[in-house]
């Protein structure tokens, strides 16, 4: 690909796990590999709510719980995360391969 950017790119993110079931942490530790595929900026705090039937009210909020304030401290982390990165994101995920390949294009194209 040449030029290729992906929308991810350079972008924050969070990775948080809500199941009807049992903990399983399978889905939310493969998810900041594809994060990385994505090139995003994932952040090293994640979150995993089991049992979700309990732990919302009839109104659809969430519930005081630990697991709340481990969602609102993953919240506060990818923020933080977000401002510090937000000018210099592209530069955080450029890589070597892709300029040497758009300067090869360019000069290819600049010849003929």
């Amino acid at each position: 690909m040449v030029d290729a950017v992906r929308p991810t790119q350079g972008k924050t993110l969070a990775v948080m796990q809500v199941s009807g079931g049992s903990q399983s942490f399978n889905a939310v530790n493969q998810l900041p590999v594809l994060g990385r595929w994505m090139r995003t900026l994932t952040i090293p705090n994640q979150s995993s709510l089991a049992k979700a039937y309990l732990g919302f009210d009839k109104a659809g909020r969430m519930k005081p719980s630990a697991y709340f304030d481990r969602v609102v401290e993953v919240m506060g982390k990818l923020v933080k995360f977000t401002l510090l990165t937000r000018n210099i994101g592209p530069q955080l995920v450029n890589r070597y391969s892709e300029r040497k390949e758009s300067a090869e294009t360019s000069s290819t194209i600049t010849k003929e």
